[in-house]
């Protein structure tokens, strides 16, 4: 993530935004799609430009099926974990609240509680080695088996859920929160240069409206990207992304 020395100059609201080939690979339950995962403190939205669908979402309110087809908007709050699932060639542009943190590792995948046991356990578990590390065949069994294993969490959660035992989602819940704390103080600066800059700007700009000051304007900028890089292994398939400045 680039700074812009003109201060905040990333996509409104702080964004972040990717397009997403859902994966195809079917799991034990029969069901094709992507890695069951939760985000700490990033909402998270879909916007579908082609094939079908769903996401399965587990939280509060219980488990819940949303179908996704082209046109659908579908965003959810930090906490829910959800689960892509592509019924016929899937694709998704998708947006990221707080750009800067979901790359940070604000994600934490629905593992077995064997592997939340501490960062480095689950660290070795969900990395996918890079494309100077290993064939890309060989990054996508990696991906498939990351995947696989997030199900195989997933499935016990929602299991117990349906049971009406609260304890598994609770406990996954800790542990994730636990995980990633020792990482919130970078995720905080990156909170300050991002998200919370553009609101200060937005506030910054309200006021000296209204002291009738349009003399801001002068800096108005325009920005412009194409995809940085493609194809990725995501969580929950392959991704477009793009480098936007904070």
């Amino acid at each position: 993530m680039v700074t812009s020395p003109e201060g905040f100059a990333g996509l409104p609201g702080a964004v972040a935004v990717s397009h997403l080939r859902v994966y195809e690979w079917e799991a034990a339950d029969g069901v094709r799609g992507g890695t069951p995962h939760l985000h700490l403190t990033c909402s998270e939205g879909y916007v579908v430009t082609a094939g079908r669908g769903a996401v399965q979402t587990l939280g509060p309110e219980g488990f819940a099926v949303t179908p996704l087809a082209p046109g659908a908007l579908v965003w959810f709050t930090p906490g829910t974990i959800h689960r892509l699932v592509n019924e016929d060639g899937l694709r998704i542009v998708v947006l990221m609240q707080n750009s800067g943190l979901p790359e940070a590792g604000d994600a934490v995948l629905t593992l077995p509680p064997e592997y939340l046991s501490d960062p480095g356990t689950y660290a070795r578990a969900v990395r996918i080695p890079s494309a100077a590390e290993a064939s890309e065949a060989e990054q996508a069994a990696v991906a498939r088996r990351r995947r696989d294993l997030a199900v195989e969490g997933f499935t016990v959660l929602r299991t117990a859920w349906e049971a009406g035992d609260t304890r598994p989602l609770l406990d996954f819940q800790r542990a994730a929160a636990a995980l990633v704390r020792r990482r919130v103080a970078r995720w905080r600066e990156r909170w300050e240069a991002g998200a919370a800059e553009a609101a200060r700007q937005t506030g910054a700009q309200l006021d000296r409206l209204e002291e009738g000051d349009a003399s801001y304007l002068a800096g108005a900028r325009l920005y412009a990207r194409t995809p940085a890089a493609h194809g990725g292994f995501g969580m929950c398939g392959r991704l477009d992304t793009y480098d936007v400045p904070l």
